[in-house]
């Protein structure tokens, strides 16, 4: 089964604070010539290195997935590559002025309105789709990822963490296309536990960080801008984590991802797991 490639019609064009450093940045969203795949180009930096959004190329999954090639590194990439993913753009060049994307409101708004804004382009050049055809499984203590035979894309996700009253149990199923992760999973913006601030703030991390672009959680109590915009938004936002994340296999697969309380170590381990099943060529094109 195949499509055709897609990337953007133009550029477009975003500035904001990252989150981890608080300095200003501007990302760049740009078309790409078939068969070129999704990847990053540090162009504040000498050479302006390029860095493909590949599992071979992840260096870091605490709090949030890290690539690079050396020393030029790219932070928190995976709020933007599941706007990507979710659009189906499989070329695309993302242009980056630092070490991190911009923030926005902590969720994958600003990326689906750019991607949006730039419009996209059919290309001539057939891309193959690849399906699970027998189940896989993942698992390391609590945390479960299953991926069964399925047609089309969906991620079934279970947030449990008995210590907080408020994700001791949240749900949420998505299938995975444009509009659906547009309405359900865009807006769903990264959250934190009140007791985990101060020591990733010890940590030299999240300078840029305020209510504007993340929920906090104290207790019983959300702590947030404008509220909650789901009653399940973390379970979704750990959907939108997760579709970011093995988008790096850069495969276009179908199949219904099952998990329970995964993050982005795990989802690291999995897509490791889906990209060697792939290569073995166990699937049904």
């Amino acid at each position: 089964m195949t499509r055709p490639q897609r990337t953007v019609g133009k550029v477009t064009e975003f500035s904001g604070i990252g989150v981890h450093t608080g300095h200003i940045v501007t990302l760049r969203l740009c078309p790409a010539k078939e068969g070129s795949g999704v990847f990053f180009k540090r162009i504040d930096l000498p050479g302006q290195p390029i860095i493909p959004a590949a599992l071979g190329n992840v260096l870091d999954t605490s709090r949030s997935t890290t690539i690079g090639i050396k020393e030029a590194r790219i932070h928190t990439v995976e709020h933007v590559l599941a706007a990507v993913k979710a659009c189906q753009v499989d070329n695309l060049c993302i242009e980056i002025s630092n070490i991190e994307p911009p923030v926005g409101n902590g969720s994958s708004d600003v990326f689906i309105e750019m991607l949006e804004s730039g419009g996209f382009v059919e290309q001539h050049a057939p891309l193959k789709v690849v399906k699970v055809t027998e189940p896989l499984y993942w698992a390391d203590e609590e945390i479960q990822i299953v991926a069964l035979p399925y047609e089309g894309y969906r991620i079934s996700y279970t947030l449990s963490y008995p210590a907080s009253p408020i994700l001791n149990g949240q749900f949420h199923t998505v299938i995975v296309n444009h509009d659906n992760f547009k309405r359900e999973i865009a807006p769903c913006r990264t959250f934190s536990l009140y007791q985990e601030i101060a020591p990733l703030l010890d940590r030299g991390l999240i300078k840029g960080a305020s209510l504007n672009n993340g929920v906090v959680i104290k207790d019983d109590v959300v702590l947030s801008k404008e509220g909650l915009f789901f009653p399940n938004e973390m379970a979704r936002h750990k959907i939108l984590d997760m579709i970011g994340d093995l988008s790096l296999t850069g495969i276009d697969f179908h199949a219904h991802i099952i998990s329970i309380r995964s993050g982005h170590g795990s989802n690291f381990a999995f897509a490791k797991k889906l990209s060697n099943y792939f290569a073995r060529g166990s699937i049904d094109e």
